[in-house]
């Protein structure tokens, strides 16, 4: 212990007499917020900060790299859109700033880079999800709720970013590619950009990807997180909607009118390989099937993506480093001119869910099933589902206000509370799921 002490004190002394205190350390102080609690911060240099945070939903520390734009500091009243960035399997936070060239591709950027871990101490990971099974030896381990709820929010807190859609994007490698767009398609209001770099953007739609996700899944958290099988996402036997409900290609209604990116190679060595790596070779060739699904079952659905396969390539950071630089541009890009859907269409598992300013209550007997929010507009609604449930609308009537609202050919009149928002009953199927279509004048 007193060893470990001196160590970290040294390196925090040789800090101090290496990097210059330039403008940035001057305007920049992590304070706690949202759930996040700041156990250390030390500024790397005049661009990166290292940061060790606990909370509540992991229940023991993790690390945050931070990486600011150049002259954060010396002016102090712009505000700067934020990429999260997502390592792998085994990874950590300081992975894309020590491998993978962060720090360097986004030099001139006007961007703030998060890169939070997504294990415990380099361990097998998260698969970015708030796990089933809370009574593990690392804890609760309600990884969503960190990364999305509390997370962004505490940046926010802290920094001058565009604390909104338009300035947030979620990118990520191999494990961190399926958490990136996981979160995306849980959380569209959110993030305005996705991107995978030989991720695993689907992992239970086609019967061909189920046996290998569910391997890889289990084998990390059993054989490299030392929990048991089952802890993450629940047993596929009792809890598969659990693993749909946090697929990408299973959500892909949720990624209409985001900017979504992937890279993607087939295994076999390419020009970035120095030798034969069996196990990048074999890695890979599992993560180009799933996301060479993902993307023909984007172009069927017919919503947008940049897909690139590159063909020869392995699962290694000299691709992933090649892949972030080709994506910086187009990001920023992304960010000059943000899209958003004309009307908003959701499905989720969850009970209660909001997204986009509207809150879905449903009613139900199961705790998981899906529900779908369809072409919703200020004029009215579908929603599809099972029992009943309260529908809460955005603040986009006059407080007060009187409307008529028509479900199945029923008319009723209510007013806006004092929010402007509606809030509306909606009968669904009781044997099944059925579609109820609301009208709002």
């Amino acid at each position: 212990m007193i060893s470990r002490v001196l160590a970290a004190a040294s390196l925090a002394l040789a800090a101090l007499v290496a990097v210059p205190m330039a403008a940035s350390a001057d305007s920049v102080a992590f304070g706690d917020a949202d759930g996040v609690h700041v156990v250390s911060s030390q500024q790397l240099d005049d661009r990166l900060w290292a940061l060790s945070v606990s909370s509540d939903a992991l229940g023991r520390a993790v690390r945050v790299r931070v990486l600011l734009p150049d002259g954060y500091g010396a002016d102090t009243t712009t505000r700067y859109p934020v990429l999260y960035l997502f390592h792998g399997t085994s990874g950590s936070a300081a992975d894309w700033t020590t491998k993978g060239g962060a720090e360097a591709t986004t030099a001139g950027k006007p961007l703030i880079v998060v890169m939070p871990d997504a294990g415990f101490d380099d361990d097998g990971g998260s698969w970015f999800t708030n796990w089933v099974n809370t009574t593990t030896k690392l804890g609760p381990s309600q990884w969503e709720t960190f990364h999305v709820d509390q997370l962004v929010p505490w940046v926010d807190a802290n920094l001058r970013t565009v604390a909104t859609r338009a300035g947030r994007a979620i990118a990520g490698l191999s494990q961190g590619g399926f958490g990136a767009m996981s979160y995306a398609a849980r959380h569209p209001d959110m993030f305005a950009v996705a991107a995978s770099f030989s991720g695993a953007p689907e992992i239970d739609r086609d019967a061909a990807v189920i046996p290998f996700s569910t391997a890889v899944v289990e084998a990390i958290a059993v054989g490299l997180d030392g929990v048991p099988y089952g802890s993450m996402f629940g047993d596929r036997l009792t809890h598969e909607i659990n693993w749909r409900g946090h697929d990408p290609a299973s959500l892909l209604t949720n990624l209409r009118g985001m900017g979504l990116y992937m890279w993607t190679a087939t295994g076999f060595p390419g020009p970035l390989d120095t030798g034969i790596d069996l196990a990048a070779s074999g890695i890979e060739a599992i993560t180009h099937v799933s996301t060479q699904l993902f993307h023909t079952h984007l172009n069927q659905t017919g919503i947008p993506n940049h897909y690139t396969d590159y063909v020869l390539g392995t699962h290694t950071f000299p691709y992933w480093a090649r892949d972030f630089q080709q994506f910086i541009d187009p990001l920023m890009a992304e960010f000059a001119h943000p899209s958003a859907p004309a009307a908003i269409n959701y499905e989720s598992i969850d009970t209660t869910w909001s997204q986009w300013g509207w809150t879905v209550a449903n009613h139900r007997t199961q705790p998981q099933a899906f529900s779908s929010l369809i072409s919703a507009t200020a004029a009215g609604f579908s929603l599809r589902g099972l029992g009943s449930a309260t529908v809460t609308t955005p603040a986009a009537y006059a407080p007060g206000s009187a409307h008529t609202v028509t479900i199945a050919g029923r008319h009723a009149t209510g007013n806006a509370n004092a929010a402007g928002q509606l809030v509306i009953n909606v009968p669904l199927g009781k044997l099944g799921p059925v579609t109820t279509h609301v009208a709002i004048t």
